[in-house]
Formats: structure tokens, sequence, C-alpha cells
């Protein structure tokens, strides 16, 4: 469906004073280069700016007549194909301009041709033609909108060639091209080619063939040339299709009596390899170390048939005009030059449209390859041009303005996740709309650059005579079939018009005003305008030449604002894509105040009734971490809106940093009267909050007391705002949280371990969080931060925070011992709780550098250093430090650590150190005859009597050590 508009897109009008009868025409960046149709063989150029003139710059002689001419804006070049005594030339125009200054010196050389010796300073002012030689007649030719390079079409081939840019010297750079691919295409005649970045499009007259041109890696073998053949269309096909494909853009047979077309096909992607089209690449190695190497890719082949809906039908009925290759670059994107900012051209998206004379095509052919828009014409069609904004096309009295989803299309494919709750964009689905028909007399062709549609008209009078004469039969497919009429002589009546669309921001002015006509008749329609003036908005910013200035700050206002009117419209109409209220809104900029000013409500019953777009949008905005507060009578009616339209999202909303202002004995009321009908945990302690923040303590302990500490823990699970928000991108904690801290430690220290074990909050925001609780002062760390480390250790967490824990939990221990400091407040955990340095998790080698500082003086720090020297198998050194330090602590240390394989420590080192150190009378001696009396009777249990015999010292005293042998003996006699 076509949505008809009857805007006003185009503006002031200005005729440009050419002399001789136009025959061809292009735009070059800010000129407007014109080919007489005379036999004079000239080419004029005029100036073509803001103002409301069209100079003339001068102009120059051609070869031959002109049969075809493109602009390159990379190059500033005019190429073009002319025609002399029979025979055609290709030629490329470079530096035209200088001919505005009278200077008449013209240098012509083939292509190739080395001129660093022949070129002077002279040469910066002198128009230089450069001549390509090809084998075969070139029959059409394109310029690559993003590097210049030149692709020509003959007769089963292409031929590209490379625009080059050659330094003669520091103030001379002269520009050049090099042949350096050819693509053979057989049984291929092109009537139109496009050339765009590697991409290839051409046309015969009812096929379309699209190819993407891929660098690859070169072998070992410079020299090699590398070909990609596509296997004969027999072999390709499976027996399915094998009848529908027999050869390539070949749509119709012919005989003397009748004609016989092929059906109509499309193939897409790596399908598009079964049309048949044999393609073979060719390098032309003219220098090897320069060869890169391609491969093709087929992106897509479309075959069309004459339209036999009559008896009787012409070739201008059925052929394919208008291709066209157009891209969009990336946006914000620039570079700087010479100390100014300039636009980075970097590629995003590129699009393909032709065009039969009553039915357009536009396709995406990046990534994808996507029909994005067909476009149903009201009478024939002559010509059309695509721009980013919209598509142009004559007829023969009028020019039509169509929008185009090239934005919509490149939006998506700059960022894959626009459509959030975020970020929105029109769908590249919405129907095709007309904008303008504007009558015009005569109307011949057509070109288009920046703001600027060239129109060529001729109101010459109908030949009744030839519309008499029997039609031509249909198109006949040979190669000799692609000719140009001979231009009869000039008559009166023709104008070449510039016709100056309106700036962007004055059409877009426009549609919004138009907008308002349907916004309360029909909601759909003026949906559909106000997302035609976003797109509007959305392709101008993505011009690349479109800088820091007034004009983009101007683009980027109306940007935002019709995100608003696209916000109101989904939040006001009850439609199917009502949640796009959310991300229009955020694109806006809007805050949550202002969108409530902008909310009309809707009077019924004399209530107020707020649709599901509003109510959607409100809702998470509510939940999201926003900066904004609410002033007391917004808050109020935000919480009369969620009492009508959801009573069960009061406690968050209640809970949001935007209600801050709220009334709390109102919104105790309004929660009093939901918990009538939907009771929760969440809910009461929503309550508690608003009492806490009335003061009244007595309310707020008897709806605590309504639930136990575990239900109420995991009640802050559904509402985590109850106890932390987001502030300035930081958590910190709430009134109720503070309240918590005070009175039941264990319930918030409870309830932070159950967010956390729910993924609510990360083990680093939870030590932000504790800190910022209590105010951390510089070296410190509050008890509840431990309390809380501990309650995660014993729960269990994961092992990838395990180590962070015990980390935390030995570095502020041993912190502690250290400064012989005592927890803030009594710790939640007792030490029977845990078992931190003994436990098998912990990384001991990671500790040992913080035991540095700590002194084995104290029994705390004594204990420290001989857990982890014996949890790094440091035994022997363990026991050595509790005989020097600690004795008495000796033997319960052997007893809980020397076992199984440590065994043997008993009789090999503890009984030899304690037989030494008691032949020396001191204040430890008393102890240390204890603790080698319980080494003995160990021993004397563990070893055979030989073995034990042989342990002893020999300067022992025999009374001492009998007692001890007897038991081993008995020992023995009971086994």
């Amino acid at each position: 469906m076509v949505q008809l508009y009857n805007l006003h897109p185009f503006g002031s009008q200005q005729v440009v004073p050419s002399k001789q009868e136009p025959a061809l025409f292009c735009c070059g960046r800010d000129a407007l280069l014109v080919a007489c149709a005379a036999a004079g063989c000239k080419v004029e150029a005029f100036a073509v700016g803001d103002q409301e003139l069209c100079e003339p710059l001068g102009c120059f002689n051609t070869l031959g007549r002109v049969l075809h001419m493109a602009y390159s804006e990379a190059g500033d070049y005019l190429v073009t194909i002319e025609e002399k005594n029979k025979a055609t030339f290709l030629r490329a125009y470079m530096n035209w301009r200088c001919m505005s200054t009278g200077n008449t010196r013209v240098c012509v050389r083939m292509v190739g041709h080395k001129m660093e010796e022949s070129y002077s300073e002279s040469s910066k002012v002198q128009m230089s033609i450069v001549e390509m030689p090809l084998s075969d007649p070139p029959l059409c030719i394109s310029c690559c909108p993003v590097n210049g390079d030149l692709l020509v079409g003959c007769k089963n081939k292409l031929v590209m060639f490379c625009l080059k840019y050659l330094v003669i010297n520091q103030d001379l750079t002269v520009l050049d091209f090099k042949l350096s691919l050819i693509l053979h295409i057989d049984n291929v005649t092109p009537t139109e080619v496009a050339f765009c970045a590697g991409y290839i499009a051409l046309t015969t007259e009812l096929d379309v063939l699209i190819l993407k041109l891929e660098p690859i890696h070169k072998g070992a073998d410079n020299t090699e040339l590398y070909t990609d053949k596509v296997r004969a269309p027999e072999k390709l096909v499976d027996e399915g299709v094998k009848d529908e494909v027999p050869s390539a853009f070949s749509s119709q047979l012919e005989s003397d009596d009748f004609v016989i077309c092929q059906k109509p096909m499309e193939l897409r992607g790596e399908e598009s390899r079964l049309c048949g089209i044999l393609v073979t690449l060719e390098s032309t190695g003219l220098a090897k170390e320069d060869t890169e190497y391609f491969q093709v890719r087929y992106l897509l082949y479309r075959r069309f048939t004459p339209d036999l809906s009559s008896f009787v039908f012409s070739v201008e009925e059925t052929t394919l005009h208008s291709l066209q290759l157009l891209p969009i670059y990336q946006t914000e994107s620039s570079m700087s030059v010479n100390g100014k900012t300039a636009a980075k051209k970097e590629l995003l998206s590129v699009f393909c449209f032709f065009s039969l004379p009553h039915v357009g095509y536009l396709y995406t052919v990046g990534s994808l390859v996507e029909l994005l828009s067909t476009y149903q014409y009201s009478e024939k069609s002559l010509q059309a041009v695509l721009t980013p904004q919209f598509l142009h096309v004559i007829t023969s009295n009028s020019l039509q303005c169509f929008t185009v989803r090239c934005s919509a299309a490149a939006a998506r494919e700059e960022d894959p996740y626009i459509d959030t709750t975020m970020k929105a964009c029109p769908p590249v689905s919405l129907d095709v709309c007309t904008l303008r028909m504007q009558l015009f007399i005569g109307l011949k062709a057509i070109c288009h650059f920046n703001n600027h549609v060239i129109l060529l008209t001729k109101a010459d009078s109908e030949d009744i005579t030839e519309r008499r004469k029997p039609p031509r039969r249909v198109l006949s497919r040979k190669a000799d079939s692609v000719k140009l009429k001979t231009p009869l002589e000039s008559e009166p009546g023709w104008n070449l018009y510039i016709v100056n669309t309106i700036s962007t921001i004055q059409l877009y002015k426009e549609m919004v005003d138009y907008s308002k006509t349907y916004e309360n008749v029909r909601t759909e329609s003026c949906i559909h305008l106000l997302s035609e003036a976003h797109l509007l908005v959305r392709a101008a910013l993505m011009d690349p030449s479109l800088m820091e200035s007034e004009e983009k700050e101007k683009l980027l206002a109306a940007f935002r604002e019709s995100c608003a009117h696209l916000g109101d419209c989904y939040s006001r109409f009850n439609t199917k894509d009502s949640h796009l209220a959310l991300p229009y809104y955020k694109m806006s900029g809007l805050s949550i105040t202002e969108v409530l000013k902008r909310i009309d409500s809707v009077v019924e019953g004399g209530t107020q009734k707020y649709e599901k777009g509003f109510i959607f949008y409100l809702n998470h905005s509510l939940y999201e971490d926003l900066n904004e507060e609410l002033s007391k009578e917004s808050a109020a009616k935000v919480l009369q809106i969620f009492h009508l339209a959801e009573p069960n999202q009061l406690p968050h909303v209640l809970c949001s940093p935007c209600m801050k202002n709220v009334c709390p004995s109102m919104a105790m009321k309004l929660l009093q009267k939901v918990e009538l009908i939907v009771p929760s945990v969440v809910l009461t302690l929503t309550k508690a909050a608003m009492a806490l923040k009335m003061g009244d303590l007595e309310a707020y302990k008897n709806e605590m007391d309504c639930y136990t500490e575990m239900r109420l823990a995991y009640g802050f699970i559904g509402e985590p705002r109850l106890l932390m928000q987001q502030r300035d991108g930081r958590i910190v904690p709430t009134e109720l949280a503070v309240h918590l801290k005070e009175t039941w430690p264990g319930l918030l220290v409870a309830s932070m371990l159950a967010l956390h074990e729910n993924s609510k909050i990360e083990l680093e925001e939870a030590d932000s969080y504790f800190e910022m609780l209590y105010g951390k002062k510089e070296g410190t760390t509050p008890q509840l931060l431990v309390d809380f480390w501990e309650a995660l250790l014993v729960a269990g967490s994961e092992k990838e925070i395990l180590q962070k824990l015990l980390f935390k939990l030995t570095s502020q221990y041993i912190w502690r011992l250290l400064r012989k400091q005592l927890p803030d407040t009594k710790p939640l955990k007792t030490t029977e709780d845990l078992s931190l340095l003994c436990g098998p998790s912990v990384d001991i080698a990671s500790v040992l550098p913080f035991l540095e500082p700590l002194s084995e003086d104290s029994n705390a720090g004594l204990s420290v250093h001989v857990l982890c020297t014996t949890r790094v198998g440091e035994y022997e050194k363990s026991i050595d430090k509790l005989l020097e330090k600690c004795p008495e602590a000796l033997i319960p240390y052997a007893q809980h650590e020397l076992k199984d394989e440590n065994r043997a420590l008993w009789w090999n080192k503890l009984l030899p150190e304690l037989c030494k150190r008691t032949r020396y009378v001191g204040d430890d001696y008393s102890v240390l005859i204890s603790s080698l009396k319980e080494t003995l009777s160990v021993i004397a249990m563990e070893l055979e009597l030989r073995d034990f015999i042989n342990v002893l010292p020999d300067d022992g005293t025999a009374a001492f050590f009998l007692p001890h042998l007897l038991q081993c003996s008995k020992k023995k006699l009971t086994t």
C-alpha cells in the first residue's frame, strides 16, 4: 500500500542557461555538466550552489558526440563514452574546472602513460584528458562513489579501472587509472552497470545481476592469475530447477510467428549462483607486484517477464531502467586533516535500486540481501534517482517524490540491538509514502545531487502518425540491439531546470504539522507520517559531510523532537506496538516529569484513563536507576495512575529513587487497600519503609513482626531497592537499611547474602555498600562487612569468588592481629562457626607475604605462623617455633598434626629435640619434661620394642625411660 500525502519537498526552481539543447547531463559536487545534443561535441559546466543563481563555469570540447557520461566525486573527474566516425571512445576529463578561468590548455594522454617527467607547474592549470582504449566498444559506465574506480560495460565483459593518485612533487598530484580487472560474463550484453565499493550490478532489458568482488590472499606465485569460474548450469542445478534456468540473461525465445517467455525468477545469496551465468575473472597482469586477487560472490539474480496483460506491448513498456547502487556511511565518522576536522567516509551499507516502467525495486545488498520496498507508480516512469532520503521518479508529465527505507536498514546494520527498551527505529517494512506529485510538461530526464533535482523538459507535440504505426515486436536480446537513436535536430520548447528541495528541517516540520490532522481520527496514519519524519531526519544525520555545525544541532533537536512525538503516539494510542513508547521517549531525552506534562488524559465516565503504552513507559522508567526526583505533586500523580491501572505495582513504584518526595501517609493508605487484595512480603516491607519515613516506629515494628527473619530476607529479593538504590552510578543504602544496621544487623546481612546469591548485587558492590553504610574510615573495615563475607563463606559461595572471600577475610584477620584492634560491633559468627586458615581452600602461598610484619611473640601471631608453616608442609619448622616460643602447645599440636605420613616425626624430630632441651634446666624445664614423657608414651605404643630402644638416647637415665619400656613390652605381650 502506498500512502499519498500532499507535502511540499520541492522549493524554488531555476533555469539552467544552456545555449544548446542538452542531450545528457550529470552532477558533480557543486556543478552541473551538460553535453549538448547538437553536433558541436561540447560539454558545458554550470555552478550550482545554495544561492538562487546558476552561473556558467565554462565549456570544453569532446572528441565526438557524447553517448554516456558519468561524474565521480572521488577525483572530481568526468568520464564519457563518445562516438566519432562510427567508432566509440572512452575518455576521462581531469581538472576540467580550470576551463572556468579561461585557460584553454589541454593535455591528452593514454591511460598508464608515465607522467613524472612530462608534468610541470603548468599542469596544475590545464585540463587533462585520459583516453582508455578497449578491445570492445564500451556500452555503459559507472563510477564508484566511494573511491572513484571506474567500471565499463562491454559485450560479454566488464572492465574495471582503478583510480590512482600519482604524486609528482610536493605541490602536484595527478590522477590516473590502472586497468586492474576484467570480468568475462558469457552471453551478456549489459544495458546499465553500477559500481560501488566492490559491489557490481548490471542489467539487460529484463534481467538483473548483483555481484560482490572480494579480495583474497595471493598465492606463493604472484604471477598466477586467479579465476573464479562458475560451472555450467546443468552441473549447478538439480532436476527440479534445471528447466527454469536454461541460459543466462535469455528471457524469451523468438521465432517469426510467436514469442516464448521464461518464468520470472528471483535468486538471493548463494542460490543466485544457480542463475547459470558463467563468470571468469581475468587479472590484467600489467603490474604483477601490485596485482590484487579477487573472488566473486553472487548476491542477487532477478529475471522479469514482459507485461502480457495486453496483446500489444513494446520495448519501452518492458525494459528495466535507472540501475543504481547507493552507499550509506557510518555516523559520527570523522578524521583530522591538517588540524581541521573532515568527513571520513566509512561504508556501512549498500542499496540497489532498479525499475520497470510501472514498478521500482529497492534492495539492501550488504551483509544481507533483502527486498526493502516495492514502488508502484501511478503511470509509466521514464527515469528514477535514489537518494538516502527520497526516490525521485519522472513520468511524462510529473515529478514524483517517494520515501525510502535506507536509513532504517542502515541503522539496524550499524546497531543490531537498536530495537530494545532503550532505542528504536521505524521498521523497514513501513508502507511506502508518496510525498508529492509535481506537474511538469514534457519531462525527459532527471538527475540529483545534494539538495537539487535537475530536470530536462521538452514540450514537443506528439507525432500522431508515429502513434498509428504498428507497435514493435517484443524486445530482441541480440547484442547489436543496444543502440541509441540518432538525435533529431534541436526543436524549441526544451528547458533544463534545477529544482531545489527544501531543507530537511522545513520538510520535517511540515510533516509533523500534517500529522496533527490525523492524531484524533486515524491513529496509524499519524504514526506513519511521524515515522516518515523521523526517518527523514535520521537519514540526514547519517550524511558523513555533516560535521559539527548549527545545522547538525538543529537536526539533532529535530531527531529528539520526532522521538518525543512518536512516544506520544505510542503512549496515547492503543496500538499493538504501544511498548515502543518507552524507547522513543528514552531517545527524546525527556524527563519523566516532562512526559507526564505531555500526556493528555482521556476522560471516560469522569475518571482518567491511561493507555498501556504510557503505563509501560512509566513502569519501566521507574524501575531504572534515574537521577530524577519527581516533585511531591508529580509523585502523587504517579501513585494515582498506578493505583487505578496496576495497583499490584505500587510497592515497586514506591521503591523507585524518583519517588523520594512521595507523601508517605498517602502511600500507606494506598498500600493498605492493595494489601486487602494482594498481600505479599514485599508489600509489608514497603509499608514498613513508609512507616519508618513517617517516624511511626510502632507501625514499623508491627509490619516487621508479620514474618520471620528468613521470610523477610527473601522478601528483599523481590524488591532490592528497599535496601539499596542507584545514585550517580553508585549503590547507596536506603533509610530502611540504615535503621536495620542499628536495630537488626543480622537481618541486613542475611538479606544482602540472599541478594548476592540471587545475582542482585556483585561482591564489589556489596563491599562498597557496607562501607558507605558505615562511612568508611581510612584503613578500616566495618565488622558488618566482615560478617557478610563470613556468611558468604559459610553459605558455600561459587568457586570463582571463594578465593576472593578467603583473601579478604585472611587479610582482615591479620590486620586486626597486627593492630590488636577489636571489631567495631559484636561479630555475628563465632570461632566455632569458622576455621579459616586450617581449611583446605585457602591458598597459603598468597597469605605468607601478609605474615611478615606479624610478630611471633604473641600467642595469636605465633599460632598464625605455625598454622601457615604447617599448611605448606614445613612441620619440622613448626615444631622448632613451638619449642622456642610455646612448648606447652607442642604436644596438642603434635597430636593434631603428626599423623599418617607425618607420624615418624614423633621419634625422628620431636623426641631428639626434647631430649636435647631437657638436658639443661631452665624456665620451661617442667613443661619440656612433661612433653617428653607424653612423647615417649606415644612412641611406645607406635614402635616395636627393638625400634623403641634404638630411638632412645644413649646418655639418658635408665630409670626415666624404664616405665615406657615396660609399656612397650606389655603392648607386645597383649598382642
